[in-house]
Formats: C-alpha cells, structure tokens, sequence
C-alpha cells in the first residue's frame, strides 16, 4: 500500500516535496510568470510527477491521486513558487477532473482519468465564444442528437493551448426552447476528430497559445456527454468555481513584485519618492492580498467556503498583477517600449511579455466585472429591475 503523505508532519512534508522538487526540476523551466509548460513539457512534467509518486495532490486515492489535505497541496504550491518554478495550467488534471469525478460514468472516468494522470492525454477547455463576452450562457454552439451521436455546428476562441491539446471539454447548447442556463450540455471531444480545425491567435507577445476552435458537423459519440442533457450549467458552474480559487492566489502578484524590486534596484531608482511611494502602496496590497488568501485558505480547511471572498479575491490578485507589471513599465522609461529583453542589473527582463502576460489575467475564469456583479448580487441582493 502507497504510503499515506497526510501522516507526515506539515514540516516533514514539505522537506521531502522541496528535496525532491530540487533535485528533479529543470532548471530551463524555472523561468516564472513569463513561461508556461505546454505540449511535450507539460506531458513531460505530468509523466515525471507521476512516476514520482506526487501526480494528482488533491485527487482522490481511489481515482489514483495522493489524497492530500489541503493544507498540504498549498505547501506543494508553496515550494513551487518559492523555487520559481514555470506555471502548468493542468486543465485535465486541475479542472476537468473534478467534475468528471462528481458527474461522470464510471466508464467515463476508467477511460479519460487514468491518461490524465500518466501524461497520455492534454485538454483544453472550449467555453468562451465570438460575441458572447463572459456571458458564458450565450453560447451559440450547438450539439444536435444524430442516433447514437451528437453533430456539433459552431466556434470556440481563447481555447488556451488548443493547438497543444489532444482532448476538449466543450459547452454545446442541446435545447433553444428553454432559458438560456437550461439549455446547455457539457461533452468531451477528440481534437483529430473530423470537421474540428484549430487555429492559433498569435497576440502582442509573440504567442500563439489562445486559439480559435471551429466545429463543422463534428460527430462525437453521445457516450461522451458529462452528466444529464441540458443540464452542463451544473458542470459549468463547479469547474469554475475551482479555477477562481487559484486565479485568487497571490503567486504572480508576489513574484511580479520581486522583479519589480530588481528592477528599481538595477536602474538605481530606490532613492525616487515617488517610486518608494508607489512601490509601498503595492507591498502594503501585495501583503493583504497574501493575507486574504490565507484566511480563505484556513476556512477551506475547515470546509468553509465563502463563494462572494472567492470572486473578491480573485478580482484583487489579477488586477493588483496588472498594476505591478505597470509600475514596472514606468519605472522602465524608454526601455518600456523595447520587444526584446532587456538587461538591467544584470537581469534580463522581458518588460513586453510581463505585461502581455498581465493584461488578459482580469477577464479569464470570469471577468472581474463580472465577479463585481457576483460579489454585489450575493452581498446587497439582486437590483430591482
């Protein structure tokens, strides 16, 4: 029998994560913030994980997970930020999962979950549409029943590492006749599948890894419908509530902060006022930020979830990441406008990117605007129309 990590002491669990993660990390990967495991570095890293022993933290053991606590998965986070390690965004292990647990087949999970855990299959997640904004229950996609078959007609966009993927999860609308939440299904497809094309959006950064995903008469077996007909919302709903939760993390705020300093450091601007200022103000926001974090933690320990602090939390990590890297911008002067990195202090720094990079953080798992009218709603009630 596996041994049982939760056992251990939170101290002698971390020594042993840390002692590993030191030892077996690439060093190549240890670039924060600007780089994202995708493709063959993100199978590699799954594969590594799970020979290891230390794939899949949170998931059940009967799923083939570690089964850890909490308390003890934030420690995994913990040590991997404190080592600069890359980011792995881990749709098929971090978001599709747990809703593939909760609602899927046991054939379902006996086919899709064990390829998540040795690296076999990557997803991708086909929620957002052309139009539709963060309105979510807009979609326009449809999936119509065809025998044993469902045909789906439509497009997906922002599909972040599609073109990497081998598999998609996918919001289709099933029923037009009903309100627009009620209507919705959640289905798993093939990405080789015929009729499905994926193609790249390369942005301001120089990246390509949010694409557009077209579906032209894609038949998909109806085995593959998660959960009930008609009723993806559900599904919709649970996997987005696990995605705000480390979206609200202060990870990428704490470490934009750290190059920020090496920035003023390396430019010798620690003596501006002006600069000490505005850099107080975001240590002051970076250390309440943390500090949320930590409460929201504790309670979820507890088994307290506060669903309103989780989109509030969420809104002021993102956006507190956008006004670092815009502080970093301004503390740069005329190399802010540079596309390549640029060597300050001897560090090199790729201002561009860390910007780009921030820019889309506010809209994704929902845009912050839209977790204002959440908080707002679930705090003073709904507005009177």
């Amino acid at each position: 029998m596996a041994e049982d990590l939760n056992l251990l002491s939170n101290d002698a669990f971390r020594a042993r994560w840390r002692e590993w993660l030191h030892a077996n990390f690439p060093e190549e990967w240890r670039i924060p913030i600007i780089h994202r495991l995708a493709g063959e570095d993100e199978r590699r890293w799954h594969r590594m994980t799970y020979a290891a022993g230390w794939r899949a933290p949170g998931w059940p053991k009967e799923y083939g997970g570690l089964g850890l606590s909490l308390e003890k998965q934030l420690i995994i986070n913990e040590e991997m930020e404190a080592h600069r390690c890359a980011r792995v965004l881990d749709s098929g292990g971090a978001l599709l999962a747990p809703v593939m647990m909760k609602y899927g087949t046991d054939a379902q999970k006996a086919r899709y979950l064990p390829a998540i855990l040795n690296g076999d299959d990557l997803w991708c997640q086909g929620y957002s549409e052309p139009n539709s904004g963060s309105d979510l229950a807009s979609l326009r996609t449809t999936a119509v029943p065809d025998g044993d078959e469902f045909v789906i007609n439509g497009q997906k966009i922002w599909t972040t590492l599609a073109a990497v993927a081998d598999r998609i999860f996918v919001l289709v609308r099933t029923n037009k006749d009903v309100k627009k939440q009620a209507g919705i299904s959640f289905i798993l497809a093939d990405m080789n599948l015929p009729g499905l094309t994926v193609r790249p959006i390369m942005n301001l950064a120089g990246e390509d890894e949010l694409c557009e995903v077209f579906f032209d008469n894609v038949r998909v077996p109806a085995e593959n419908l998660v959960g009930a007909v008609d009723q993806g919302w559900t599904v919709a709903k649970a996997l987005l509530g696990d995605e705000r939760i480390t979206n609200g993390a202060p990870t990428l705020p704490r470490q934009s902060f750290e190059m920020l300093e090496q920035l003023i450091e390396g430019l010798d601007q620690g003596g501006d006022v002006g600069v000490s200022d505005r850099v107080s103000v975001l240590l002051c926001d970076l250390h309440d930020l943390a500090a949320l974090h930590r409460q929201v933690a504790d309670a979820a320990i507890r088994g307290e979830v506060d669903n309103a602090v989780l989109s509030l939390m969420k809104v002021l990590a993102t956006e507190l990441f956008q006004r670092m890297t815009d502080e970093m911008l301004r503390v740069s002067g005329e190399n802010a406008g540079l596309v390549e990195p640029v060597g300050i202090g001897g560090v090199d720094m790729d201002l561009r990117k860390l910007f780009m990079v921030a820019r889309p953080s506010t809209i994704y798992a929902g845009a912050n605007e839209v977790q204002r009218n959440i908080v707002s709603n679930m705090l003073l009630g709904p507005v009177a129309k």
